[in-house]
């Protein structure tokens, strides 16, 4: 929604909004735009009379805001609806759907097509560090959207990504996720299958040819050319390491074209989001090479393991992951980049799903990787989430407080450690918190 509004900004049109909670990096760059961000979802700042209201998917009847657009009879839509109408009508859409590495291969296609002359849109769930902001209209015809799954707002229980009607779409990866939404695996495959309805037979499906629920997704039913990638040979587009820290990546494409480059990122996950980007790209007539050369320059993105502070040789690292295979996979990057060294994981678990414990047990295995793990437990998490965790053993320490999780942290690790912080939320400023205390405990 933050996205959103920078696209009316940049259209011309006067923004303000709403939220709870608000936190860079996006209250950083609103500000910047000089968007007005009142803070809570009571009914008065709709005294303002707006021509428009774009209604976010957090917001749910009952809430002072939501009522009093209602009862007001103000006009109002989601923000899909407003973006399709508003921005992407008349363009060659990229839509980055999957579960998992959404704003990283969208990130990592926004920076082809702009390094390739082309100045793509786009709409990010996060701050890519080449562009610096999550949202940008663009001077071409050319929009890279991240594509989510989640639904579109209170009165539209569709998912998102429906609203966008793409020409490229690239589906990174499918697993069971939203639970206080979808009721199994496939419910979410029925929603993809309504995105593939809508891509032209003059598209191009870039499919995780190595994924099962994918495979099963195609199967539903698709009318638009496919072309896979993957890390083995069996796909279009194959990907590899080649180097043991994973700073060199080969890529191949289907014609059997090739190219490599070093990179400044790494984890065979973002090798795959890659391969993704890259294979897009081609269907605006980039080349393999040409794309390959623009990783080199690729810069991450904001939250995405982004090392944030290093203080006494102690890494400090801001991760977005929240799902137990993110967490698992990143985990395991971390391990073969820093062989020799200690992967300290700090965890705030704050999603609808993971609150249900629908991934209880998956989270206990997606944690043996990690020479030590603390958890923040919210309130209402139930009981089971401590028990499915205790399988951890000495490795794992639960605190219901952040202060007091900080503080535990401040008094165990040790140089070379590398340390990420995981959470799709603030949580509670920890690592912030962290690192200054280190800093004035240790120096640097």
């Amino acid at each position: 929604m933050g996205g959103v509004a920078a696209l009316a900004r940049a259209a011309g049109h006067k923004v303000t909004g709403c939220d709870r909670n608000v936190y860079p990096p996006m209250s950083t760059q609103l500000k910047k735009l000089g968007i007005d961000i009142h803070d809570g979802v009571d009914a008065e700042q709709l005294d303002i009379k707006p021509d428009c209201v774009v209604v976010g998917n957090v917001m749910s009847r009952g809430v002072a805001v939501v009522e009093a657009m209602l009862d007001r009879g103000l006009p109002y839509q989601s923000g899909p609806q407003w973006l399709a109408e508003n921005v992407l009508q008349d363009r060659h859409v990229f839509a980055v759907a999957g579960t998992h590495g959404k704003t990283t291969t969208s990130s990592m296609l926004a920076w082809i097509l702009e390094d390739a002359g082309h100045s793509p849109g786009f709409l990010i769930g996060g701050v890519p560090g080449n562009f610096g902001e999550s949202a940008r209209f663009g001077n071409s015809d050319y929009f890279v959207v991240e594509a989510d799954e989640y639904d579109t707002a209170f009165f539209d229980k569709r998912a998102k990504f429906v609203h966008y009607r793409p020409r490229t779409v690239i589906l990174s990866n499918l697993e069971y996720d939203h639970a206080d939404i979808y009721s199994d695996i496939d419910a979410i495959l029925w929603q993809f299958h309504q995105l593939m309805r809508t891509v032209p037979g003059g598209g191009r499906i870039i499919c995780n040819g190595e994924d099962e629920n994918l495979r099963a997704l195609i199967e539903m039913g698709c009318w638009t050319p496919v072309e896979t990638f993957g890390t083995n040979s069996d796909t279009d587009w194959t990907a590899s390491f080649a180097d043991k820290v994973e700073r060199r990546i080969g890529m191949r494409g289907p014609g059997g074209q090739a190219a490599a480059t070093r990179w400044q990122i790494g984890g065979l996950y973002n090798l795959e989001n890659a391969l993704a980007a890259v294979a897009a790209a081609a269907s605006a007539g980039v080349s393999l090479e040409q794309a390959v050369d623009a990783l080199s320059r690729f810069e991450g993105v904001k939250r995405r393991m982004e090392r944030t502070a290093t203080v006494a040789n102690i890494a400090i690292y801001d991760d977005f992951a929240h799902h137990p295979t993110a967490i698992q996979k990143t985990i395991e990057s971390v391990r073969r980049r820093f062989p020799g060294h200690r992967v300290l994981a700090a965890i705030e678990p704050r999603s609808n799903t993971m609150k249900l414990g629908v991934h209880n047990e998956a989270m206990a295995d997606a944690l043996q990787g990690a020479d030590l793990v603390w958890m923040y437990r919210p309130k209402d998490m139930g009981d089971d989430f401590e028990t499915a965790l205790s399988v951890l053993g000495d490795k794992i320490r639960m605190f219901g407080d952040y202060d007091q999780l900080v503080a535990d942290m401040s008094t165990r690790v040790v140089q070379g450690d590398q340390v990420v912080f995981m959470s799709n939320g603030g949580f509670g400023s920890a690592r912030q918190t962290l690192t200054a205390m280190l800093q004035r405990m240790r120096g640097g």
